[in-house]
This record gives C-alpha cells, sequence and structure tokens, in this order.
C-alpha cells in the first residue's frame, strides 16, 4: 500500500511540473509578412500601400513612400523577443525604418529604429545616431536628444553596411528594452521604457523613402 501511495505521489508531481512548465513556456510565432499582406492582415493607415518583394532570397514587403506604422491584426505583444530582418538605404535623413510595439493607436507607441545612413558615418556624432528608442507621444527623438543626448540613441558596433539587409533582435522585458543588431552578443542600445504601457499591438515601424522588412518572429514570454 505504501508503495503504491509512494507511486501514485510521484506521478503527480511529475504531473505538475510538465503543467507548469507548459504554462510557462515561451510562445513563438514566426510571420511571412507577405503573407499577412496578401491576407489583409495588416493594418496600414493613411492609403499608403506596401508591396511583396523578393530581395536575396528574403520574402519582403517593401514601402517607397512616407508612413508611419503597418500593425500586425490581432496580435498582442507584452514581454518577450521580437526578431526581423531589415534593410534601408544609405540615403542622409531619407531612410528610417524599425519595429513600433506596446502600441495603442497610431500616435501612442514605442519604437526602436534605425538610421542605415549612419551606420559608417565618419562624423562622430552621426555616427551615435545609428540606433533609436522613442515613446511617442511624450518622448519623440527630438526631446530625448535635447534633453538626454547620446542615452537613448547609439553607435551599432560593428557597423552594418547601410545599403544591405541586416538582422535585429529587440528584447523588452519588464520595461527594459535591448536591441541586438546581427546576432552581436553585446547589446547596441539598452535603455528603461519611458511609459507604463506593459502590452499592446506590434508593428513595423518607418519613416522615409525606402524600408523593406521580412522573416518576422514574435517571442511572448
Amino acid at each position: 500500500m505504501k508503495t503504491n501511495l509512494k507511486t501514485i505521489c510521484c506521478k503527480l508531481i511529475f504531473i505538475s511540473v510538465l503543467l507548469a512548465s507548459q504554462l510557462n513556456a515561451q510562445t513563438v510565432q514566426n510571420y511571412s509578412l507577405p503573407s499577412l499582406l496578401s491576407e489583409n492582415k495588416l493594418e496600414i493607415t493613411n492609403g499608403v500601400r506596401f508591396i511583396k518583394s523578393t530581395d536575396e532570397g528574403k520574402d519582403a514587403i517593401t514601402i517607397d513612400v512616407l508612413e508611419q506604422v503597418a500593425w500586425l491584426k490581432g496580435v498582442n505583444f507584452s514581454n518577450g523577443e521580437i526578431e526581423l530582418d531589415l534593410k534601408g538605404k544609405d540615403a542622409l535623413q531619407n531612410s528610417f525604418l524599425g519595429v513600433a510595439f506596446h502600441g495603442l493607436n497610431d500616435t501612442t507607441y514605442d519604437a526602436i529604429y534605425f538610421r542605415p545612413f549612419n551606420f559608417q558615418a565618419t562624423d562622430s556624432v552621426r555616427h551615435i545616431h545609428a540606433v533609436q528608442y522613442i515613446s511617442r507621444p511624450d518622448y519623440p527623438w527630438e526631446r530625448l536628444r535635447k534633453e538626454q543626448n547620446a542615452k537613448y540613441e547609439k553607435a551599432i558596433i560593428p557597423a552594418p553596411d547601410p545599403n544591405a539587409w541586416f538582422h535585429a533582435r529587440i528584447v523588452v522585458n519588464n520595461g527594459r528594452v535591448k536591441v541586438y543588431v546581427n546576432n552581436a552578443s553585446t547589446p547596441s542600445l539598452e535603455v528603461d521604457k519611458l511609459n507604463k504601457q506593459k502590452n499592446g499591438k506590434i508593428g513595423v515601424w518607418l519613416n522615409g523613402n525606402f524600408a523593406s522588412f521580412a522573416n518576422l518572429k514574435v517571442t511572448n514570454y
């Protein structure tokens, strides 16, 4: 009898541990951005149109006019990781691209974005303006640069080719944001979020006249 009870207790403990591990498991979702575009699952404002593209084997979406955010319909992001491939161009003040997250609408969200034209800039000031964190509407880049220069924007070392695809991994966890570029082990940028929003919409962000995005993967912790 004691042996049976011991066996039953061991089984119950095993089942409890298994259930707990399943509940705490990460949720990873890969997204084909061209497929989302075809299925009308990207929320794009202002009537601006993305097009599907293939570049160096990457199935991507591309835009060549000014826009803000293309939100993924029905996708919520809280703590976790965002990974994707991006491609801008080396055109001064004309290529800004990245990711928006914890969005409430088109004017209230956090974002990490890149300035490819500054990746390999020889000017020391421009060089540290390669990757940027913002929190709209209260903390646009202008305010952050004026009040806390070089804290919320940094250089990327080693600097990527400004005209080529590069990979970004953005880790958002308990109010802390880290940005890793091209599988680097050290973050290019690490900051505290500037608002208390803990979840919300996620989308690709751009401001300029050219940006391509591919291979989006979202992991919710």
